[in-house]
């Protein structure tokens, strides 16, 4: 794998990291360390997938804490999403310097079933 801004520190600021105050474990897109800043452009993102089996499921959700930076372009924003084979379901912005936990971000699979691959995609997009 090659190193890039999203995996150059993985298991210390990023990736699957053990969780501050829990024996919770939590997965890190992008940098868990306040000031660790990369050099990205429109549409660099840091995804997860797994497989899942979708038979008699009505709803994909998932709850996410986003912190984004304030020294970001004005015109650029973080954009979580849902995942579903290659097509995004739903997503959510976060503009430059905020804090955002998102418990609302959900996806309609009732008229899916069997396996499909499931992710959540942290990318860098213009607003």
């Amino acid at each position: 794998m090659a190193l890039d801004f999203f995996n150059f520190r993985l298991g210390i600021g990023q990736g699957r990291m053990k969780g501050q105050d829990s024996d919770d474990y939590v997965f890190v897109l992008g940098d868990a360390v306040p000031g660790n800043y990369g050099c990205l452009k429109q549409g660099d993102c840091a995804e997860i997938f797994q497989e899942t089996d979708l038979t008699n499921v009505d709803f994909i959700r998932t709850e996410i804490t986003m912190a984004t930076p304030e020294e970001m372009p004005e015109t650029f924003c973080w954009e979580v999403s849902i995942i579903i084979g290659s097509i995004k379901h739903s997503s959510v912005l976060c503009e430059p310097g905020r804090q955002r936990r998102i418990t609302d971000l959900a996806a309609n699979v009732s008229k899916l079933s069997g396996v499909h691959e499931v992710g959540v995609r942290l990318e860098f997009c213009k607003i």
